[in-house]
């Protein structure tokens, strides 16, 4: 199983390394080049309508899953105590499917929010 390393940051470097997951807690911003080596840089959002972070002092989990579906490769894995896990690959389906599922937690969430 792969790991990542994770290292808190004031700000994100211009140029990433591979294998590390740098988080931003002042942008609420975590961001790492994609595990499966196509060089694209993965960038999830911390917030309560997108990724989670967890740090138990040792290691970092984000949840949910990370769907790298705008890119070529369409890796898909879980960051679970540094260590990645890599999930099925979805079909087009699924990922327009999951793409409405989120929009539509986001709306009300922040329709639940706005009063």
């Amino acid at each position: 199983m792969k790991t990542l390393q994770h290292r808190f940051v004031d700000f994100i470097p211009e140029k990433l390394e591979g294998g590390i997951l740098y988080i931003s807690m002042e942008y609420c911003t975590a961001i790492h080049l994609c595990v499966c080596g196509c060089g694209n840089e993965v960038v999830t959002p911390i917030s309560p309508t997108d990724w989670k972070l967890s740090f138990n002092g040792e290691s970092v989990s984000l949840t949910p899953s990370i769907g790298n579906w705008n890119f070529k490769c369409k890796s898909h894995y879980w960051i679970t105590n540094n260590q990645i896990e890599m999930a099925k690959k979805w079909s087009k389906k699924k990922i327009d499917s999951g793409r409405k599922a989120d929009e539509y937690q986001k709306k009300i969430y922040y329709k639940k929010n706005d009063k």
